[in-house]
């Protein structure tokens, strides 16, 4: 069992609700617990309070007892009953009336409560007195108080208790679990409560340990071991009935037709017991209230489906009306914590050219770095998340809903998430592969959510869906892109070829002009002004065509970070020093050399270095970053990542970030931020070298906080 909690007990004991002994018993208690008292002390003490009498003696006069002659005097009890007995007897009475007041409802019905209750207590007496036990009575009563934490609960925190209740629909483990996370569980507040009432007694060890594994009651103290079973005889949550006989038979080697007969003759005496002590009982199976209560359950499980379903509308409304990938994960995310409870949610998208899962966080959460850092073969099916996605079923790490072992990646996406085990959810959309959801669970929760599974299934089929349709439209957007690159390069080729020639002819007819004229002549400087401005423009027209036009690229082996350095080392007095730009590199010194176009990388670092000081016009921070990213999860793992690795290389600013209106169409020619005087083409020839060099570059931006452009290019190793 786990500590209990000391606020919870804190919150109970301050309040109201809190059942206290009158304190006519506390004396009674305190004068039976005291050998040197005599008979006639304890009777005194019965007679000042009428409705104690009054219960006592209509129970040792009643069937239950059997007594040939009518009993007339509290004495005549007293001595009939012993000292326990009327001690029991009258802490009973008073548990109930401290209770009585409790609201009822349909997923705690206080009648049915009590009838287990005197049902567990009148089998723990039987119980006792087979088994020889010295203090039956001792045992009767810790039967009867066995789940008065559960009361307790109830009277002080009645809505919690209630959705607990509800969820755990007569499983102990899910009920336990539910209690653990309210503070304590109802065996652990009981036990609280005896120990506050100061019995002489292991009645409050009995009441503690009544949800222990068998395997650790076996070597129990007897009391324990007695409302263990009395429990396990009389519980409705156990669906197996040969189970409850097993454990009879287990820890106390009884016969099957021993238990039947003393859960025949102890359902013969509830009622008695219950009317002699002024307590209402109702079976679980009452004629009138089982039609009601099962009525009653179907109506919410209605109310709870149309809840669920309100609750998915509105979470696919809101899937409608998200943009973006990060905006899509988010309200999936939102809606597995309204709709399923679930907190910890990680999402692992599909990469069709690499065949893997790679890791997206859960927008926001302290785990976000480590879990970009995952990639998960899909190929072998090693893992649970693959294993899910292959065969299409949502896979739980307790095998709940098929059994699969689990990777070492399984284990560790286990351990980043902080719960028990995981649910693995597969989107699948237009029968391709978009992803796999990750729930971080424990078991109680496994259990739980299996049984809504087909909600599950129907909320993720959405989500996939949202994930593949904006997945689509950027695929459909970098092909819009393409087709512009084109066409612009189209044009940009033929404006290029019409203006060379005039340009080429204007040249020649200028050197011509200058062979005519003297060396002296004042014509020959304006001659040469005139040629430069015709050189300047035909660097003009070759940058117009170059961001479209195929490069002739020459490959050399390149070292990035000392292409990086000297290029730095150049600018820093002229560019950012000059510009009060503070330069911060973080460079991977094992970084391998690649082969590749050194000129069309300097050019992409020379477009993005020089954006980024000029969006930083009164000074701030360059951040260049280099690292190898491995394709895959462990970096020593070789058969885990596969043959490529990638160089990354991260250049950012804190300057102005870029417009939301330019963003979308940011590596589109002609497209700039930056006014007049500029032709946007910078960008869109950087794209255009990293493209041909089998890489990627992506851009991230916040305006007032900054841009961030990754390049990707593939090591070939």
């Amino acid at each position: 069992m786990s500590t209990p909690s000391g606020k919870l007990f804190h919150r109970i004991e301050t309040s109201r609700n809190l059942p206290t002994l009158p304190h006519i018993l506390v004396k009674l208690i305190e004068v039976c617990d005291t050998e040197s008292d005599t008979i006639k002390e304890i009777s005194e003490v019965i007679n000042k309070d009428i409705s104690l009498s009054a219960r006592l003696m209509r129970l040792v006069n009643s069937a239950y007892y059997g007594l040939p002659n009518r009993v007339n005097s509290i004495d005549q009890v007293v001595i009939l009953l012993g000292t326990n007995a009327v001690k029991n007897i009258a802490i009973s009475a008073s548990v109930y009336q401290a209770f009585n007041k409790a609201k009822d409802s349909s997923v705690f019905r206080l009648k049915q409560f009590w009838w287990h209750s005197l049902m567990c207590a009148n089998l723990a007496k039987r119980i006792a007195e087979k088994t020889a036990y010295t203090a039956p009575e001792e045992a009767f009563l810790s039967g009867l108080l066995h789940d008065i934490g559960k009361l307790v609960l109830w009277v002080n925190f009645s809505k919690k208790y209630a959705d607990i209740l509800q969820s755990s629909r007569d499983k102990p483990d899910l009920l336990l679990a539910g209690e653990i996370r309210l503070g304590a569980t109802h065996c652990e507040v009981g036990a609280w409560m005896i120990n506050r009432w100061n019995l002489q007694s292991f009645m409050a060890d009995a009441v503690l340990y009544h949800h222990e594994p068998v395997h650790r009651i076996l070597d129990a103290l007897p009391l324990v071991k007695i409302v263990f079973v009395a429990n396990a005889l009389c519980s409705e949550a156990i669906e197996d009935t040969d189970a409850k006989f097993k454990t009879a038979e287990e820890i106390f080697e009884f016969a099957r037709s021993e238990v039947e007969e003393l859960i025949s003759l102890a359902e013969a005496e509830v009622k008695e017991v219950a009317e002699s002590l002024g307590i209402e009982v109702e079976p679980p199976d009452a004629s009138g209230s089982s039609i009601s209560e099962k009525d009653a359950e179907k109506q919410e499980d209605l109310v709870l489906a149309v809840r669920d379903i309100s609750l998915l509308q509105g979470t696919l409304q809101n899937l409608l009306e998200a943009h973006g990938e990060e905006s899509i994960l988010k309200v999936i995310k939102q809606g597995l914590q309204v709709l399923f409870d679930a907190c910890s949610v990680l999402f692992f998208l599909y990469d069709r050219e690499r065949d893997m899962l790679v890791g997206k966080g859960s927008m926001g959460s302290s785990q976000d770095i480590l879990v970009k850092e995952l990639v998960i073969p899909v190929q072998g099916k090693r893992s649970l998340l693959a294993k899910s996605l292959s065969r299409r079923a949502p896979l739980d790490s307790f095998g709940h809903l098929a059994k699969a072992d689990l990777s070492i990646a399984d284990d560790q996406i286990i351990h980043l998430i902080g719960k028990d085990g995981m649910l693995c959810l597969p989107m699948v959309a237009h029968k391709q592969f978009v992803g796999v959801i990750v729930i971080g669970i424990d078991e109680a929760q496994a259990s739980n959510l299996s049984k809504g599974i087909k909600l599950l299934a129907m909320f993720t089929d959405q989500a996939a869906l949202a994930v593949n349709a904006e997945n689509v439209r950027q695929t459909q957007a970098r092909l819009i892109q393409s087709e512009r690159l084109t066409a612009s390069s189209a044009v940009a080729k033929k404006v290029a070829h019409e203006v060379s020639n005039p340009l080429g002819i204007i040249k020649n007819y200028l050197k011509l002009l200058g062979l005519k004229l003297s060396k002296d002549s004042p014509a020959q400087e304006e001659i040469r002004i005139i040629n430069e401005e015709i050189d300047r423009v035909s660097v003009i027209i070759r940058e117009l065509s170059d961001f479209s036009q195929p490069r002739v690229q020459q490959k050399e082996l390149v070292d990035i970070n000392t292409l990086i350095s000297d290029f730095i080392r150049i600018t820093h007095e002229s560019l950012l020093l000059r510009s009060s730009i503070k330069t911060n590199l973080d460079l991977e010194p094992s970084l391998p050399t690649l082969v590749t176009d050194k000129n069309g990388l300097k050019q992409v670092f020379v477009n993005l270095i020089k954006n980024a000081v000029e969006a930083m016009p009164e000074g701030g921070n360059l951040n260049i970053n280099t690292r190898l990213t491995p394709n895959g999860l462990r970096k020593f793992e070789k058969d885990a990542i596969g043959d490529q690795t990638y160089v990354e290389i991260t250049i950012s600013d804190d300057g102005s970030g870029i417009p939301d209106s330019i963003k979308s169409r940011l590596f589109e020619p002609f497209v700039s931020s930056k006014g007049e005087g500029h032709s946007g083409l910078g960008l869109s020839i950087a794209y255009s070298i990293i493209r041909e060099l089998n890489g990627t570059m992506t851009c991230e931006s916040e305006q007032a906080s900054g841009t961030t452009f990754k390049i990707v290019l593939p090591t070939g190793k």
